[in-house]
């Protein structure tokens, strides 16, 4: 499938996939969030991406952000096993692409932090160094690597020696595409506090590399970060711009998804060649995106 930009001058993502599973009445609460629905109702992860094609997306991004091989052997799956569902993941996403009647599908490759759900994947703080990093993604990223994937989704990487690792897995496997994209935390730099200019450094004139930029951040950080990035496609696809309350147990400031798809014409603007949403983004917020740029 053609990654490139489409009558918006954009391609659309979908937006936060665990969020729509969850507003179908799916119970996320678990170290798995939302790739348990894999091992329990895989047919409510496929009604999720035809719902993101229907609203006008090109990308459906799969639900493997934290279907390790390592978290489905915690769960008791032999690695045969952990290996068939996170290829279910990729079979789940083509199958409502090809109902859609066309687009793409990326695999995602989440953060090790997701993995130890302990926050990590906003902060890098991590107990591996850039080979440990390195020796965990492998199995994962083999498995999607022969795929029938598009391209990988590496996403919310929030660490630079993460980042190298990434780097060091797409040299390994040089019939791969992928995008590259980091979490956030101000307009300037990446969680563990390393500048998204020489994050993105790492990957600059890489031909197997399709977009880099930054997801999972909040949308008033995007334009100043689209800033520090020249060298690359770029592609964001920042949370709704909510923020949780841990006190009351809520989320607060609601992103009107009108509001949301008028940021989007911004971005584009800016250079952002791919564009949707992270957390708490919705099937609306994607119609609004399509709406605005069209």
């Amino acid at each position: 499938m053609s990654s490139e930009p489409d009558e918006t001058g954009v391609l659309i993502l979908d937006g936060g996939l665990a969020t729509h599973l969850e507003a179908l009445g799916c119970d996320l609460r678990d170290d798995l969030w939302s790739a348990k629905l894999l091992m329990e109702n895989p047919e409510m992860i496929l009604r999720a991406h035809r719902d993101y094609f229907a609203a006008g997306a090109d990308v459906a991004t799969t639900a493997s952000y934290q279907a390790s091989i390592q978290a489905f052997m915690r769960r008791g799956h032999v690695v045969h096993e952990a290996e068939a569902l996170i290829q279910l993941s990729v079979e789940l996403a083509v199958q409502a692409r090809d109902e859609s009647g066309g687009g793409m599908v990326a695999a995602s490759v989440g953060p090790y932090g997701a993995y130890l759900a302990n926050g990590a994947e906003y902060t890098g703080d991590y107990d591996l160094d850039e080979d440990g990093l390195y020796a965990w993604h492998r199995p994962r990223w083999e498995v999607l690597a022969g795929s029938p994937a598009d391209l990988l989704a590496c996403e919310t990487i929030p660490s630079y020696a993460e980042a190298r690792a990434i780097a060091r897995l797409l040299e390994d496997t040089p019939n791969v595409n992928a995008w590259v994209s980091f979490c956030g935390r101000d307009g300037e730099h990446i969680s563990d506090g390393t500048p998204l200019e020489r994050c993105a450094a790492l990957f600059a004139g890489n031909p197997q590399v399709v977009a880099v930029g930054v997801n999972c951040t909040a949308p008033s950080h995007v334009k100043s970060l689209i800033g520090c990035l020249t060298e690359s496609p770029i592609i964001v696809y920042p949370n709704s711009g909510e923020t949780w309350d841990a006190r009351q147990r809520r989320w607060e400031g609601l992103a009107d998804p009108m509001e949301f798809g008028a940021a989007a014409r911004e971005w584009r603007d800016a250079g952002a060649v791919f564009i949707g949403g992270c957390c708490r983004t919705t099937p609306e917020h994607i119609r609004q995106i399509r709406a605005h740029l069209g």
